[in-house]
């Protein structure tokens, strides 16, 4: 089912007004996270749009409408602020200081808007010696320790995508903390700002790894440890047909079934799971095994156990997958195969929305909706 706007809206967050000002990366996704979830979302495009508006294939802009204004003209920034004080939130990706010379910042728009969140989405945060410098997912990661961690040892450390800094540390942190404030300026009237930093979101997802690290569960050395690749269960391999399994069976009794899954329940190499000394040796005989047959043999034989064994999947092979099919995580709307709304909600069911729109093609049904003249 799709969506139309202003008060059609599904989802938890129905009724919900924020204004997004037009950026890249994080900020779309959190506005994204949003409209997804029922909000009424206006995204301030810049006049003639960004560098993925034509195509009319930017998904992260789903969901929305659009509205462009120049906000160096003094009309548009007052257009800009009247959208501001009907809104319950606000999201903003530029560096610090930018919004505040165009007379948008904090101070303007919570006067205009007491109740207001105002959603800032940085890499290095509002306040710091970095905070005017600019970065990449990356550069986040590799101030945290979260990079040095990842990939083998002999190599430097790969580009894990832009998944951790940008979308988790950052578009999720953002959405989260705007709900949180959202939900107290509905019980205070008070409104606040959102400092959203990515380096803060990276480092609140190593807090896993600085417990392991202080009962002395994981050392400095990459691909050594339990989640890093170190441990023979816990890594990918090579397959027959040139593609991959991943294997996950930390826990003993998925460590079992993955040893008689691959005939190598009696083999005395495994009888000491945590054993590191015996570790080199386990890889190489499950390395050995799973090169014996490709991939989809693999997927079959673990698919009905607890071995806690996946393929692993091309972007262009999720939809097809028994699982992800069954739960429709991919669906095809307005010609696209896109990931579906989540999470998922027993009383407030959300549905895709709009596509992608062209910039300020809802200028007359938003200003009509918002009570704007």
């Amino acid at each position: 089912m799709l969506l139309g706007h202003g008060g059609s809206m599904m989802g938890p967050l129905a009724g919900i007004r924020i204004v997004e000002f037009a950026g890249i990366g994080p900020g779309p996704f959190a506005a994204m996270m949003l409209a997804d979830n029922g909000a009424d979302v206006v995204r301030i495009d810049r006049p003639g749009g960004g560098p993925f508006a034509k195509s009319g294939l930017d998904l992260m802009a789903r969901g929305r409408r659009s509205i462009a204004l120049d906000l160096k003209a003094e009309d548009d920034r007052a257009l800009a602020l009247a959208l501001i004080a009907r809104a319950d939130g606000l999201i903003e990706g530029n560096r610090p200081g930018v919004m505040e010379r165009l007379g948008l910042g904090p101070a303007e728009a919570l006067a205009a808007k007491p109740a207001l969140v105002y959603g800032r989405m940085t890499g290095w945060g509002q306040s710091g010696p970095l905070a005017p410098r600019a970065g990449h997912d990356l550069n986040y990661l590799a101030l945290t320790g979260a990079l040095h961690a990842i990939g083998p040892a002999d190599r430097p450390p790969p580009p894990p995508l832009n998944l951790i800094a940008d979308f988790g540390g950052g578009a999720m942190l953002l959405a989260f903390g705007m709900l949180a404030a959202l939900l107290h300026a509905r019980a205070s009237g008070v409104g606040q700002v959102v400092d959203a930093a990515m380096i803060d979101g990276v480092i609140a997802q190593t807090t896993l790894f600085h417990a392991m690290r202080a009962m002395g569960a994981w050392g400095a050395a990459r691909g050594a440890n339990l989640l890093d690749g170190g441990a023979p269960f816990y890594r990918c391999y090579a397959c027959a047909c040139g593609g991959y399994v991943a294997v996950g069976a930390i826990e003993p009794q998925f460590f079992a079934l993955l040893r008689q899954g691959l005939g190598l329940a009696d083999d005395p190499d495994f009888a000491a799971q945590h054993d590191r000394a015996r570790w080199p040796a386990m890889a190489d005989k499950l390395a050995s095994a799973f090169a014996a047959q490709p991939r989809d043999h693999w997927a079959a034989l673990f698919a009905e156990t607890d071995a806690c064994v996946t393929p692993v999947l091309r972007f262009d092979e999720v939809a097809e997958h028994p699982h992800l099919a069954a739960r429709q995580a991919i669906v095809a709307a307005h010609g696209v195969p896109q990931p579906a709304p989540a999470p998922r909600y027993g009383a407030t069911p959300t549905a895709l929305g709009a596509p992608p729109p062209k910039p300020d093609a809802d200028r007359a049904s938003i200003l009509n909706d918002w009570g704007i003249e």
